[in-house]
């Protein structure tokens, strides 16, 4: 390869390392004001119904994304196939059920928060599987990111770790794992096909879970703002975010990718400040702040040599 060629190459991966950094970020304003989303939909439908009805929107909503932007669904083989199924159980299935059994074991937005504790567990599992060694600005993160969620678990763990906590924390673990797992597969597919066949799959496993625990779907006291909240959750949530977060995963490191939606709880207090009057406390406000400052040491890094992409864009 000649200088200039090789100088275009680093020119592109730039480009498309910000461009993913854009991308996190449309990500995490979204997922943020998804959570009051949520708390809106709980107030009028159960965990599980919830979840299976936003997993349905947003499995339509990205078939019909990939539809109009003409994306390729095929997937080369069982093995790319079995890679997806077990991608979706721990990307999407285990997040959406773990977060749902947090929700009923334990309604608090510091639970909740828990679930972010993901960003340390991709990490983790990225160095050990993926040998990506964290950079300095990655450890200056995960050291504000475990600081941050150190004062929002304290006041938690100080009269004992309810169930509700465990839950949480298992639901960010199953995210972070179905990260790294997503990577280290190299499935040779267009991303937003692979997204699309994972939220599909977690449909009908939600569902399925649904049909066990609660006996169907439960909309009795469902009420406009819980369905409209649903309707947020499952198309734009879901649907959109999903597509997003599975091309972004493509693009950049593992621990990048989730270190940069660290701001996902800042918003998504903020937006519950909005739209439901919540008013959070001055440690809320602290851990908080260091878990924002973990996100934007990511996000405003320059950009990292090229990686190589575990999927391939069409």
């Amino acid at each position: 390869m000649s200088v200039g060629e090789r100088s275009g190459v680093e020119r592109g991966a730039k480009a498309g390392d910000i461009q993913a950094r854009l991308m996190l970020v449309v990500l995490f304003l979204i997922w943020g004001v998804t959570w009051p989303a949520m708390k809106i939909a709980l107030g009028g439908i159960p965990p599980l119904s919830m979840r299976s009805m936003t997993a349905a929107l947003g499995a339509v909503t990205l078939f019909l994304i990939c539809l109009v932007m003409r994306r390729s669904f095929r997937l080369p083989g069982a093995q790319a196939w079995g890679h997806v199924v077990i991608a979706s159980l721990l990307n999407v299935v285990g997040f959406s059920l773990f977060s749902a059994f947090a929700l009923i074991a334990a309604a608090t937005s510091r639970v909740a928060i828990l679930t972010y504790t993901f960003p340390i567990w991709t990490g983790l599992l990225a160095w050990l599987v993926l040998g990506e060694r964290p950079t300095k600005i990655q450890a200056i993160a995960f050291a504000l990111c475990a600081f941050g969620l150190a004062i929002l678990i304290y006041p938690l763990a100080a009269a004992s770790i309810p169930l509700g906590a465990l839950f949480a924390v298992a639901s960010g673990l199953s995210w972070g794992a179905g990260t790294v797992y997503l990577k280290w597969a190299r499935i040779q597919a267009d991303p937003m096909g692979v997204a699309s066949w994972q939220l599909t799959i977690a449909f009908f496993f939600i569902a399925f879970c649904m049909l066990g625990f609660d006996g169907g779907l439960d909309l009795s006291n469902a009420h406009p703002n819980a369905l409209l909240g649903v309707a947020f959750a499952g198309i734009i949530g879901n649907g959109i975010a999903y597509g997003l977060w599975f091309v972004i995963v493509g693009r950049v490191p593992a621990a990048t990718a989730s270190l940069g939606i660290l701001g996902i709880p800042v918003i998504g207090v903020l937006s519950s400040v909005l739209i439901l009057g919540d008013r959070p406390t001055v440690p809320d406000m602290i851990g908080f702040a260091l878990i924002f400052a973990a996100s934007a040491c990511v996000l405003l890094a320059p950009p990292a040599p090229a990686v190589k992409s575990k999927v391939v864009t069409p």
